[in-house]
């Protein structure tokens, strides 16, 4: 009888713990998409985008701001202006296309002016706007970009 017994606990025990194991598994991306990751980057994050030397007029340059891409441009009129380079549809780059002086997003063909504003396409806002200073002087000038 007792071996019955110890048989019988054995299987109680295996099946509360594949039991445990599956409602853990299916627990941990419930939990894992409830609750978002901290993104380790500081609100006043600031990068050096490109030297000014090598931004010509109409011409942009997507570089690391943090954990996303920027897009830092030189517009025809030589101002400096950027953005954030990650598309508000679904965070594909976006990029600059000298043709027509605009950021272009390639995955779904959305247009953003030189202002950030959404032009055509399905982004439904604007691009994320970021401040650009000019340190140094010359062809080794740093353009650095930092949030607004």
């Amino acid at each position: 009888m007792t071996a019955d017994f110890d048989r019988r606990a054995f299987l109680d025990g295996l099946l509360a713990v594949g039991f445990v194991s599956t409602a853990a598994a299916m627990a941990y991306p419930v939990a894992r998409y409830l609750v978002p990751p901290v993104s380790g980057e500081p609100e006043t994050a600031s990068a050096v985008a490109a030297k000014a030397s090598e931004l010509k007029p109409n011409s942009g340059k997507v570089f690391k701001f943090g954990n996303r891409p920027g897009i830092v441009v030189r517009t025809p009129e030589g101002e400096l202006v950027a953005f954030s380079a990650v598309c508000t549809h679904l965070d594909c780059t976006v990029q600059f296309k000298a043709d027509t002086s605009q950021l272009w997003c390639a995955c779904h063909n959305g247009t953003y002016d030189l202002g950030g504003n959404v032009v055509s396409g399905p982004p439904p806002r604007g691009l994320e706007k970021f401040a650009v200073n000019v340190r140094g002087e010359g062809a080794d000038a740093e353009i650095v970009v930092s949030r607004a």
